[in-house]
């Protein structure tokens, strides 16, 4: 099924100045999701669900955040935070007029869906949360992201002429991953550093007590052997959230190259989020419901 796909933006003041940042909205109607992307990586990551979640009638939009793809990149770090993030999703939902909307993301993108629950729980219909990054993953995240940092900071004309070998690269002529490999490629070193630099001295995400707060749905996707991902955090979640349900996937893999299962999880799990009342229910008791794939 075709859907519409319309490319958008908005502004916002930041340190910075004023920040202009980008979205593709799929599909129509009042059945908003909203979806985040990975650190480093930009929103076409999520192209195929969007597309997958409008097929069966939602308005799906997903959002390049600060530094990050077609939005802009200040090389300042005072502007990069989980919560700063979280606070764009907010305004992208204001700029759109979504009283309310289904969040997820992928990595950085679940933690910063956490932070809007956090944030703005009346606004939250329901979460996706993609390997979240917890505290089973500072060590292996500091060893995979801070390489990059000190490069960017140290080594800015390798990062320079990364970007000018991925961006020779015509997307059309590359399968769709390998061209968002490209894209993830394509970094300015200032923005980069300021990104990563950002987010390590920030909170990673809201407290655990925070999260067991957290009573709207969730759907909760963990990976095995993932070491800067581990299952082990995604579990944690799924057990702090009262209305969480844990899917594990096959491989770190299976949502790229075999992606029905989890499409369909995902699908099925949004369309429920709809279909309950806007009003609250009452925090229930009790670990999450496990769905083991």
């Amino acid at each position: 099924m075709l859907v519409s796909e319309r490319i958008g933006q908005f502004f916002l003041e930041s340190g910075s100045g004023r920040d202009r940042l980008e979205y593709t909205e799929y599909g129509g109607g009042d059945q908003w999701v909203v979806l985040v992307h990975a650190q480093l990586m930009a929103r076409r990551m999520h192209r195929p669900l969007a597309r997958a979640l409008a097929a069966q009638g939602v308005h799906v939009v997903t959002l390049d955040l600060l530094g990050h793809g077609r939005s802009d990149r200040p090389a300042d770090p005072l502007v990069y935070s989980v919560t700063a993030f979280g606070e764009q999703v907010l305004a992208l939902l204001d700029h759109l007029g979504a009283a309310e909307a289904v969040v997820g993301g992928t990595s950085l993108g679940a933690n910063v869906s956490l932070e809007v629950a956090a944030l703005a729980p009346d606004r939250v219909r329901g979460l996706v949360l993609e390997m979240p990054v917890l505290d089973n993953a500072v060590e292996a995240g500091i060893v995979a992201f801070a390489p990059l940092m000190f490069a960017a900071r140290f080594a800015p004309l390798a990062v320079s002429g990364v970007r000018r070998i991925t961006k020779a690269v015509p997307r059309g002529v590359v399968p769709f991953w390998a061209g968002v490999v490209l894209d993830t490629g394509n970094q300015q070193a200032g923005s980069m550093a300021a990104v990563i630099h950002g987010i390590f001295f920030g909170r990673i995400a809201p407290s655990s007590a925070a999260r067991r707060a957290m009573t709207m749905p969730a759907l909760v996707v963990g990976h095995p052997a993932d070491p800067i991902h581990p299952a082990a955090d995604a579990a944690m979640l799924a057990d702090e959230m009262p209305g969480a349900t844990f899917v594990t996937a096959h491989s770190i893999l299976e949502w790229r190259v075999r992606p029905e299962r989890l499409d369909q999880a995902a699908v099925e799990f949004v369309l429920g989020c709809w279909k309950r009342p806007a009003r609250r229910r009452a925090r229930r008791t009790g670990g999450a419901t496990r769905e083991q794939g």
